[in-house]
């Protein structure tokens, strides 16, 4: 039996919406008795994308998170659920059943993700099930996965070493999406946004050149990092944790050392910083 995983590189991500767009051709209209019934044409997100925009002009970065069903080992919606109507599968599959989950709208305020979207209509909650009608006829992969044209989004078995979701979950840094509500999912993210600090390096004896090759040292709670600037006299720290303080220390041969306090509440643009003759 396989153990299935999604992994999502957000920083392959470009917002194109063909996840979502796919999700809706997969299931809007279309019934699949036992595993989902017909996903509204609106209102329902079982792929959503929400976008985090970071920083303030002119160092603006934006960034989209694709959000489905995490399918967690510690499912909330399965305890918050009768009658068996929320069940995890032995492949990690979380599945609503669409007939015994009806008239429960207790499962859609159980997840503390909110990917479960209740069908007025039908009298149903419901959600993301990893395309399982489709891996249950021999598909390999959901059609959110299949669609994909940056390759954004990885899925497979994770107990097959040879599977690519297991090599790419090996050599990766990955975290889940939301750590504290510890729910153990199945889906694992890469290149989730942190806090960044950019700026810009000025020699006070040349302002209209670019200072380039400039040493930049970030220490302190923040951590501990060293650059250059580059041929535009820009530096940037990425991938930092929030409400930590730390220090910037801008340096370079025959020109005043420059230290700034910083704290990473919010992104930091430093803007230019002059660096005077020694």
């Amino acid at each position: 039996m396989a153990t299935y995983k999604m992994l999502i590189d957000v920083d392959k991500c470009t917002g194109c919406y063909s996840c979502f767009l796919a999700c809706k051709d997969e299931y809007c209209g279309n019934d699949y008795p036992g595993y989902a019934a017909s996903q509204p044409a609106r209102g329902h997100y079982w792929m959503r994308l929400d976008s985090r925009e970071r920083g303030c002009h002119p160092k603006v970065k934006l960034s989209y998170i694709p959000t489905p069903c995490m399918q967690c080992a510690n499912a909330p919606c399965i305890a918050a659920a009768t009658d068996g109507a929320v069940y995890r599968r032995d492949d990690g599959i979380v599945i609503i059943d669409p007939e015994k989950a009806k008239g429960q709208r207790q499962i859609v305020s159980a997840c503390p993700h909110r990917v479960i979207y209740w069908n007025e209509e039908a009298g149903l909650p419901q959600k993301c099930t990893f395309c399982a009608h489709l891996l249950d006829r021999g598909e390999t992969e959901p059609r959110c996965v299949e669609t994909c044209p940056t390759g954004a989004l990885l899925f497979g078995d994770a107990d097959d070493p040879d599977s690519a979701v297991s090599k790419a979950l090996a050599k990766m840094q990955t975290e889940t999406l939301a750590p504290e509500f510890d729910l153990n999912p199945s889906v694992i993210y890469a290149g989730i946004p942190k806090r960044f600090v950019a700026g810009e390096v000025v020699l006070s004896d040349a302002p209209d050149e670019c200072a380039a090759g400039v040493s930049v040292a970030l220490s302190g709670n923040c951590g501990a990092m060293e650059t250059v600037t580059d041929a535009f006299g820009d530096f940037e720290f990425e991938g930092l944790p929030a409400k930590t303080d730390g220090t910037i220390t801008v340096s370079r041969d025959g020109y005043k050392e420059k230290v700034l306090d910083i704290n990473t509440r919010l992104d930091l643009n430093l803007g230019e910083i002059v660096l005077e003759k020694a």
